[in-house]
C-alpha cells in the first residue's frame, strides 16, 4: 500500500493490502501468495551456503522448493476452477518521480488471478517434474550444487515475472530470468561454442529488451503508474483523449518487441537453437514454463490494451503476421536438423509461433491454453531427448536408431508427446490448437480480412509441417539398427517418472477445454480485474478440426513414406534434401550470416577500433593525467604533512616533555623540600619588594 513503511512489511504481507476483487478473494490463501516468488529466491541463496552440506548437495532443497510452489499452484488452480480469484497485494518501497498525472512509485507485490495462477500451476507441477529428474542427469556433473542454485534462481525468476503486479517487477522477474538463463545455458563454460551460446542469448534478449524498457516508461509516464490494474482501468475507462491512447500504438509495439526477444519470434529467434548448449533439464524447463513463455504471458497481461480500439489495436496485425512467419519458418528449419534439441527447439519457435498469432488474431483464451498444454508435452519431449542423450552419449540423431527395443519406456513416452505436439486427437496439444485455429477463422470473418485468412492457411500448414518433422524425429531415433558406438539402455527410474508424469498431463489436459463441453479453462483465465475482452470458440469447429487433424495425419503418412525405410547410416536415410529449399534450411535462411556479416562483424572491426583507440588515446589519458595529478598533490601533501604540521607538533611535544621534565625535579614529594621551596620564595618576595 502506497505510503506503508518499509519496517511494515512483514506485517503488510500477513494481511494483504490493495485489495480488490471481481471475483472471490481467495482469503488467506491468495493473501499467503507472496510465498510462491520469495521462497524459490531465498532458496536459491541458501543452496549457494550450505547445499553442498546438505543432503543430496542442494537437490532435496531445489526439489523441495518446487514441490511447495506446486502444491500451493495446484490449490490456488483448483480453488479459481471453482470460483474464480482476483487479488492484489502490494508494498510501497519507494517513489520515483513525478508525473502530471501522478506520482510514480516503486512497489514489490503479488497478482493472484486467473493469468497468474494458471503460470503459478504450470511453472510449479512442471518444475518440479523437471527439478525430479534432474537428479539422475546431473548426478556425475561437477557443479552439482551450482547447477541446482542457479535452476532454483530461474524458477525465481520466472515466477517474480508472472506474480508481478506492475510493470517494474515484471522487469526485474525478466532480468532475473535472463540472467539465470545465461549461467544455466553456460554452465558447461569450458567449451567455448557453450559460453558463446550463453552470450548470445544473453545479448539477443538485451536488445530486444530495450523495447520492453521504452515501452513501460510511456505507458508509466502516461498514466503516472506502472500497475497493471491503474493502466488497464485506464483502458476500461475507453478514454480516446488520454495521453496514453496518444501514444498507444508506440507504447504497444515497443511493448511486443520485448516480448518478441524473450518468446524468440523471428527475427529474434536465433539465440534458441543455440541454447541448447545447456543441460536437457535446462532446456525443458525453459521451453515449458519459463524464459520463453514470458513473452507470451506479457501480451497476455496486457491484452486489453491490445484489444482495444482506441489503444493498441493496430499492433495486433503485426504479432498476427510476425507469429505466423514465426511458426512455419520454424517449422521448417526444424526438418533438416540432425541434434535431436535442435529439432525440438525450433519446434518450440513454431508453437510460441502459434500462441503469439492467436494473441494477434484476439484470441486470450487459445493462446493461452496451448501455452499450457505445450508445457507438458513439450517438457515431456525434451526429457525424453535428455533421457535418449543419457543413454547414447550424443545429441545426434545421425548416432540413434533403433532405441525402442533399448528404452521402451522413454518410446512410448517420447511417442504419445509427439503425437500431442502433432495435435492428434484426443490428446491435449489437439484441443488447444484447434481452438487456435478456430480463434484465427472467427477473426478472418470478423474484421481481419485477408492477413487473418492467410495467416489460418499458414497455420494449417504448420501443423502439417509439425506432423512431418516429429514423424522424421521418431523414426530416425527409435527405429531402423541402432547406428552409434555406445551401449544404450533405459534410463532409471529417477528420470522416467517424471515423463510419465508428464505423459498424464500430455493426454489428459485438453479436457479442461472442451468448446461447448468444459469450459473450465476459459472461465477461470477470465478471472481478472479488467476483464480480457477476447472471443473464444464455444463449440468444436468441425470443419477446421478435420482439416487440422488431416493436416496432420497427412505429415505423419509423409514422414513414413520418407523416413521409415532403414539405411546403413543415417545421411542415407534421412532423404529431405529438395533442391534450392534444403540448402535454404540448413544454412537457416542465412539470418546468422546477415546478423554475423552486418551487426557482430562490424561492431568487432571498425566500430571496435574506433572504441578501443578512443579509450587507450582519450579515456586512458584522462585517467592517467588524472592519476598523475593525483599523485603529485599527493607528494606535496606528505612532504608539508612530515616537514610542517609534523615539525610544529614535534616541537611543541618536545617543548612540553622537557618542561615536564625540569617541573618533575621540584616534585619529590618530601614535606620539607617543599617547606624550603615556600621559605625561599618568601624570601625572594620580599627581598624583591625591597629592592624594587
Amino acid at each position: 500500500m502506497i505510503g506503508t513503511p518499509i519496517f511494515d512489511v512483514f506485517s503488510t504481507l500477513l494481511a494483504g493490502v490493495n485489495h480488490a476483487s471481481r471475483f472471490n478473494d481467495g482469503g488467506a490463501l491468495a493473501a499467503g501468495a507472496w510465498m510462491i516468488p520469495v521462497v524459490p529466491m531465498v532458496m536459491a541463496f541458501l543452496i549457494v551456503f550450505f547445499g553442498k552440506r546438505s543432503p543430496w548437495k542442494g537437490w532435496v532443497m531445489a526439489t523441495g522448493t518446487m514441490l511447495f510452489v506446486a502444491i500451493y499452484g495446484m490449490a490456488l488452480f483448483l480453488m479459481n476452477l471453482v470460483e474464480g480469484i482476483t487479488y492484489q497485494g502490494s508494498v510501497w518501497l519507494s517513489d520515483v518521480g513525478t508525473t502530471a498525472f501522478g506520482v510514480l512509485n516503486v512497489e514489490w507485490g503479488w497478482m493472484v488471478d486467473g493469468l497468474s495462477i494458471m503460470m503459478y500451476f504450470l511453472v510449479g507441477v512442471v518444475g518440479v517434474l523437471i527439478f525430479w529428474y534432474a537428479r539422475g542427469y546431473m548426478e556425475d556433473d561437477v557443479r552439482y550444487t551450482w547447477f541446482f542454485a542457479s535452476f532454483t534462481l530461474f524458477a525465481g525468476g520466472m515466477l517474480v515475472l508472472v506474480s508481478a503486479p506492475n510493470l517494474i517487477q515484471l522487469i526485474v522477474g525478466w532480468e532475473l530470468v535472463g540472467v539465470s538463463s545465461y549461467l544455466l545455458i553456460g554452465h558447461y563454460w569450458e567449451e567455448h561454442q557453450n559460453s558463446s551460446a550463453a552470450i548470445k542469448a544473453f545479448m539477443t534478449n538485451k536488445v530486444a529488451d530495450v523495447g520492453l524498457f521504452v515501452g513501460a516508461i510511456i505507458i508509466g509516464v502516461s498514466v503516472g503508474s506502472f500497475r497493471f490494474s491503474e493502466i488497464l482501468g485506464v483502458v476500461e475507462g475507453e478514454s480516446g483523449d488520454s495521453t496514453l491512447a496518444k501514444y498507444a500504438f508506440w507504447a504497444g509495439l515497443a511493448i511486443f518487441i520485448g516480448a518478441m526477444g524473450k518468446s524468440a519470434q523471428f527475427p529474434l529467434h536465433v539465440w534458441l537453437p543455440d541454447a541448447m548448449a545447456g543441460p536437457t533439464p535446462v532446456s525443458a524447463l525453459m521451453h515449458a514454463a519459463t524464459m520463453v513463455t514470458a513473452g507470451v504471458y506479457l501480451i497476455g497481461r496486457l491484452f486489453p490494451f491490445y484489444m482495444n480500439d482506441l489503444f493498441a489495436s493496430d499492433v495486433r496485425t503485426v504479432i498476427i503476421i510476425v507469429g505466423a512467419a514465426t511458426l512455419l519458418l520454424a517449422g521448417l528449419l526444424a526438418l533438416v536438423q540432425d541434434d535431436i534439441k535442435r529439432v525440438l527447439a525450433y519446434s518450440t519457435l513454431s508453437q510460441l509461433g502459434y500462441m503469439t498469432a492467436a494473441m494477434g488474431a484476439g484470441a486470450y483464451t487459445a493462446g493461452l491454453f496451448h501455452l499450457f498444454t505445450h508445457g507438458f508435452f513439450k517438457a515431456l519431449l525434451f526429457l525424453g531427448a535428455g533421457s535418449i542423450i543419457h543413454a547414447v552419449h550424443s545429441n545426434n540423431m545421425s548416432d540413434m536408431g533403433g532405441l525402442r527395443k533399448y528404452m521402451p519406456r522413454t518410446f512410448w513416452t517420447f511417442l504419445i508427446g509427439s503425437f500431442a505436439l502433432a495435435g492428434i486427437f484426443p490428446l491435449a496439444g489437439f484441443w488447444s490448437k484447434d481452438e487456435i485455429l478456430a480463434s484465427i477463422q472467427y477473426d478472418a470473418s470478423h474484421g481481419g480480412g485477408a492477413v487473418a485468412s492467410t495467416v489460418l492457411v499458414v497455420a494449417i500448414i504448420g501443423a502439417f509441417v509439425t506432423a512431418l518433422y516429429m514423424t522424421r524425429t521418431v523414426y530416425l531415433t527409435f527405429f531402423g539398427k541402432y547406428k552409434g558406438d555406445a551401449h544404450p539402455h533405459e534410463s532409471p527410474k529417477t528420470m522416467t517418472l517424471p515423463m510419465v508424469g508428464l505423459t498424464i498431463g500430455a493426454v489428459g489436459l485438453g479436457a479442461l477445454n472442451i468448446p461447448g463441453i468444459t469450459t473450465w479453462f476459459t472461465d477461470s483465465l477470465a478471472a481478472r480485474f479488467v476483464a480480457p475482452g477476447d472471443h473464444h470458440a464455444t463449440s468444436i469447429e468441425w470443419v477446421l478440426a478435420i482439416i487440422g487433424t488431416a493436416a496432420a495425419l497427412a505429415g505423419i503418412a509423409l514422414g513414413y513414406r520418407l523416413w521409415h525405410r532403414d539405411a546403413a547410416i543415417q545421411r542415407d536415410r534421412d532423404t529431405f534434401r529438395i533442391p534450392v529449399l534444403y540448402p535454404l534450411l540448413e544454412n537457416k535462411y542465412y539470418i546468422d550470416d546477415f546478423y554475423m556479416g552486418n551487426i557482430i562483424r562490424p561492431v568487432r572491426g571498425p566500430l571496435a577500433r574506433a572504441v578501443d583507440w578512443f579509450n587507450s588515446h582519450i579515456i586512458d589519458s584522462v585517467v592517467n593525467g588524472a592519476g598523475y595529478l593525483a599523485r603529485g598533490l599527493g607528494k606535496t601533501v606528505y612532504l608539508f604533512d612530515q616537514r610542517g604540521i609534523d615539525g610544529v607538533i614535534n616541537v611543541s611535544g618536545f617543548a612540553a616533555s622537557f618542561a615536564g621534565g625540569m617541573l618533575r625535579l621540584f616534585q619529590t614529594g618530601r614535606v620539607q623540600h617543599y617547606a624550603i621551596m615556600i621559605f625561599a620564595g618568601t624570601v625572594f618576595l620580599v627581598v624583591g619588594l625591597i629592592i624594587f
